[in-house]
């Protein structure tokens, strides 16, 4: 028996709703594009999520739904000139149709500033509605006139409820398979090495059908594994591995272990990985985890951004190595990610407090009259440069959110803090 030359995943591409397995908070019943198939209207939309968790496949099911013409690009071999040049034949078939076509842009992230930009016309003037699909934080790679005006939504990897319902309609409805009839013993070797991507647990079970149908053998763990040969395989850097790699690579600097933290930096060298992503990772982990117990990492951090993007590979190698070292090997402390998630969290319980009146900005007559700005203290006309008085609406007088660390120079800090306040806030 011949293997169809269509791959399975693709054979089982689901073309409605009903057939799409997972996202329920996006596309159930209460879901915003389940209501927006339901409203017969759609905005532009922005989706996130790793590979194989239905991106395509949804923009194609909306456009099917919504029986709307839908015009395809992919980024990766696309420039200004493709984009153009199917606005045109999408501004023409708006002409003849009452439905305004979607413009699908798969890998929307590798499309640079210019790229974007000439998108935003159409977008604007409504002559698409578009939809990009990026495996990248679209708040790093989209740029912001084009992010305000799509709605994003995040679609996440497949859980094992997921994953078994695809390989029982696969079982179900596929003639292949229910030809071959394979008798599958076991499904977490299948379901681990899918990494939470459906695509991927579909050609992976393709696979390992075509071999146990030779070996006439059940399918077992044991099997799956010793079919599919690219279980140790080298990092991919848009399947599972990209974020385990990455999430080991920012444990190990946080954990305070170069060695380690070298090792995966390694990983994703070879294995390809967008240097600037790297790079990015690190800015972040400079502020979030070394913080004030060092305030150079992010100075650090930020100057390797830059050179990465000014050199890129293989050279950008060696300032990602220098600063990786340089924040495993700083003191560590994350008391400012959760002083300003602390209060933020106070902000929305307590809503708008008004300003104390002596620090209010008074540019008119009328305010300075209101006693906007009256008795404030310039805090540089006193001794240390400082003076006792109130900043803090008086509802929360004394509320604390930056808790000094157990680091030498955040207790610096404590000591700074409590010779100035005495007791106010507990330092």
């Amino acid at each position: 028996m011949n293997t169809p030359s269509v791959p399975l995943a693709e054979r089982l591409r689901p073309n409605s709703l009903a057939e799409y397995i997972g996202q329920d908070s996006i596309v159930g019943p209460e879901g915003p594009i389940h209501l927006s198939i339901k409203a017969g209207t759609l905005p532009s939309l922005i989706f996130w999520g790793p590979p194989g968790v239905g991106k395509t496949t949804l923009a194609q099911i909306l456009a099917n739904e919504l029986n709307k013409p839908i015009f395809t690009l992919s980024a990766i071999n696309s420039g200004v000139k493709d984009v153009r040049a199917v606005i045109d034949q999408a501004s023409r078939k708006d002409l003849l149709s009452t439905e305004k076509p979607i413009l699908f842009i798969d890998e929307i992230h590798r499309f640079s500033k210019s790229q974007q930009d000439s998108l935003l016309g159409a977008v604007e003037k409504g002559t698409v509605t578009l939809i990009g699909a990026t495996t990248e934080n679209p708040s790093f790679e989209v740029i912001p006139a084009l992010l305000s005006r799509c709605q994003m939504y995040v679609l996440e990897a497949f859980g094992v409820t997921e994953l078994q319902a695809m390989l029982d309609r696969a079982m179900a409805e596929d003639a292949w398979l229910k030809e071959a009839a394979p008798e599958i013993k076991e499904t977490k070797a299948l379901f681990q090495l899918s990494g939470g991507d459906g695509r991927k647990l579909l050609n992976t079970l393709e696979l390992v059908v075509q071999s146990a149908m030779t070996d006439q053998v059940p399918i077992t763990d044991d099997f799956v594994f010793k079919v599919v040969k690219t279980k140790a395989a080298r990092y991919d850097k848009t399947g599972e591995q990209h974020y385990d790699i990455i999430s080991a690579f920012i444990k190990s600097v946080r954990g305070s272990d170069p060695n380690a933290a070298l090792y995966y930096l390694a990983r994703m060298i070879e294995g390809g990985e967008d240097p600037m992503f790297i790079a990015r990772r690190l800015l972040i982990l400079a502020s979030e985890d070394i913080g004030l117990a060092n305030p150079t990492g992010i100075v650090m951090a930020n100057n390797c951004y830059q050179a990465v993007h000014s050199i890129g590979y293989p050279e950008c190698r060696i300032p990602l190595s220098q600063t990786t070292i340089y924040l495993a090997n700083s003191p560590k402390s994350n008391t400012a990610y959760k002083a300003i998630d602390a209060a933020i969290a106070h902000v929305r319980e307590t809503g708008d407090l008004p300003v104390p009146l002596h620090l209010r900005n008074a540019p008119t007559k009328l305010m300075k009259e209101l006693g906007y700005g009256k008795d404030y203290q310039y805090a540089h006309g006193h001794s240390n440069n400082f003076v006792d008085q109130e900043f803090l609406p008086e509802e929360i007088s004394g509320t604390k959110y930056y808790e000094t660390g157990e680091n030498p120079r955040e207790k610096n800090y404590a000591e700074f803090l409590k010779a100035r306040w005495k007791s106010k806030y507990g330092y």
